[in-house]
């Protein structure tokens, strides 16, 4: 018998009073704070039924809190309906955050309780604090929805492989050596990681640990003269064994990795990220050691690509476009044919994907959100819950590929027939914001939030916004997301040549309609004058913009341009690898407006 959401949370209320604790926290993470998890970790999901990427939840004596951002509230709504839980509009001006709830609800000699492995430690500390202001206790080594979760998934057993150097451009012996160079700058004796696209990056490992995200489960201390993985052994042929033995890394069982933690010479001093590790990690590291709290070196080397990496990320998105652009075009002409579900484009999107050579897996879960459901901007239809197509209004498609040439992320909003006045002119003013930051030009050391700004001003401009990020950088065969670049209005961080970022801005209107179109983008080098070095954005998606959807008159002749531009090199790249009717087809959507 299934259990319903509130029966889960009257199961953990039990072991909370068994345990004295007054408030009990879950988060999204795993042990390495990835953004995409193992069904192992989902503990959140299995309590809460909220399947959202972000998301914690605080079960407390007799309520229940659940926050997430913008990307989210209408599929929050919608799952977590018929339950208890109450939904915190994260981002929102009357919402507080978690930190702030807490500090504000809990109270002397109360106990905040959690699993320590799967909170970070800079999210740690804000709990140390509330808890020294107000008195209460934290226990940080329970693990209580494991203790109630029947059939708990296990951790995954996929098979690691290494990524030869002609798709990574690196070999990991030359990665470690600059890693070492700057810890010996720094006088640091050793570097603990924990977030698996850094150590899958620094030592050229890939897996399937995580659906769409091809890591492995491990962690990893650089020491001066050796490297340390801590990593399940059976996932490792005898080849890769040969491969690390030669890089010097010495391999130990994942299980092992907090007890070594213990080993590490007292005197040390030790490079780690306070955002990246987990809470456990700083309780098992000795109390002597000097911490040097600095984001992990290797987030900025991977978003910086490689002559090879560059070279094969422009192959994966050839690729990718073939697949899209067949996939367009079979939407197109079997609208009014055939019965299309949004589940049958998910399983079509897959099937084209992976017809491609040297294909891996999707890098994210296919988002086909017709009409109504395209207002939540990461819905996903499944075998509960889709709807039909009819040849009318959009079709919202957010999708990606991971190639072992590379990560693509793309989204296409397709007209399927008649589509309302005011909704082609959301559709049109999302194609400007899009043109509009494509097409500038902008000082090296400019901060995302500033470019967020070039494109948000054009949807500004008829009084609305959307809650999420303008683009996020993408991960060579590694993650979708990535950091350190992202454009949203807060973000500090610097735009360097040679990132991969994405564009992606969109209008949702809640029961009504959704859009988006998402180009991922290389940045360049521009030109050099008495300001310094200019860069600019190169288009790397090869797919057409349905144009059916434009409204022509809020289009100036740039944009049309731009456009035009845009399409004649989309039908150059990929037209030679479709058949007869494909090509004439992509001609057509492709010619000049």
């Amino acid at each position: 018998m299934k259990l319903s959401t509130n029966d889960k949370i009257a199961s953990l209320r039990n072991l909370m009073k068994k345990n004295n604790v007054t408030a009990y926290l879950v988060t999204s993470s795993d042990f390495h704070q990835s953004e995409y998890i193992g069904d192992f970790f989902k503990t959140r999901e299995y309590i809460s039924n909220f399947s959202g990427s972000s998301g914690t939840i605080l079960i407390t004596k007799n309520k229940s809190f659940l926050w997430t951002d913008g990307r989210y509230f209408l599929q929050a709504e919608r799952e977590l309906a018929g339950s208890e839980i109450f939904l915190f509009k994260s981002g929102l001006k009357d919402t507080p955050t978690v930190q702030e709830f807490i500090k504000h609800t809990l109270n002397k000699n109360d106990t905040l309780a959690f699993d320590g492995r799967t909170i970070s430690y800079k999210l740690m500390l804000d709990f140390k604090n509330a808890a020294k202001i107000k008195s209460f206790k934290l226990n940080i080594v329970l693990d209580l929805v494991g203790n109630i979760w029947e059939n708990r998934p296990e951790l995954s057993k996929e098979k690691a492989f290494i990524l030869e150097d002609k798709y990574s451009g690196e070999k990991a012996k030359n990665k470690i050596k600059k890693i070492r160079i700057l810890m010996k700058e720094k006088k640091i004796n050793c570097h603990i990681l924990s977030s698996l696209d850094d150590i899958c990056w620094l030592f050229n490992l890939r897996g399937k640990d995580i659906k769409y995200n091809p890591v492995v489960l491990s962690y990893a201390i650089i020491f001066k003269d050796k490297s340390v993985l801590f990593i399940d052994k059976s996932k490792l042929s005898e080849n890769i064994k040969i491969y690390f033995k030669d890089n010097n890394i010495e391999i130990k069982d994942y299980h092992d990795f907090y007890s070594y933690l213990n080993t590490i010479d007292k005197s040390s001093t030790i490079l780690l990220d306070y955002k990246k590790i987990n809470s456990y990690i700083y309780k098992n590291l000795p109390k002597e050691v000097e911490i040097i709290n600095e984001p992990n070196p290797e987030i900025h080397m991977k978003s910086i690509k490689n002559i090879t990496e560059i070279k094969n990320n422009y192959n994966a998105h050839i690729k990718d476009g073939i697949a899209m652009t067949k996939f367009i075009y079979w939407l197109k002409t079997n609208i009014l044919k055939i019965k299309i579900s949004e589940l049958d484009v998910v399983n079509k999107i897959e099937k084209l994907r992976s017809e491609q050579p040297n294909f891996i897996e999707l890098s994210f879960e296919t988002i086909a959100a017709y009409g109504k459901n395209a207002a939540m901007m990461h819905y996903l239809p499944n075998y509960e819950t889709y709807s039909f197509l009819k040849p009318e209004n959009l079709i919202l498609i957010d999708s990606g590929g991971q190639y072992l040439e590379g990560t693509t992320d793309i989204t296409r909003t397709i007209s399927l027939g008649e589509v309302e006045p005011h909704i082609k002119k959301h559709y049109t003013y999302v194609l400007k914001s899009l043109i509009a930051l494509s097409k500038v030009k902008f000082p090296h050391r400019t901060f995302g939030g500033n470019l967020d700004s070039i494109a948000r001003n054009v949807i500004w401009e008829i009084g609305l916004d959307y809650r999420c990020a303008t683009g996020h950088g993408v991960g060579h065969l590694l993650n979708v997301h990535e950091e350190p670049n992202i454009l949203r209005p807060s973000a500090s961080c610097i735009i360097h040549p040679d990132m991969v970022t994405t564009i992606e801005p969109g209008i949702y209107i809640d029961n009504s309609h959704g859009i988006r179109i998402e180009n991922e983008t290389l940045t360049t080098k521009s030109f050099v004058n008495e300001y310094g070095l200019f860069l600019e954005f190169e288009t790397l998606t090869f797919v057409p913009i349905d144009t059916d959807a434009i409204d022509l008159i809020f289009l100036n002749e740039d944009e049309k341009n731009w456009l035009n531009n845009y399409h004649k090199m989309v039908f150059e790249k990929i037209s030679p690898f479709l058949n007869k009717d494909e090509k004439n087809w992509l001609k057509e959507q492709t010619k000049n407006i």
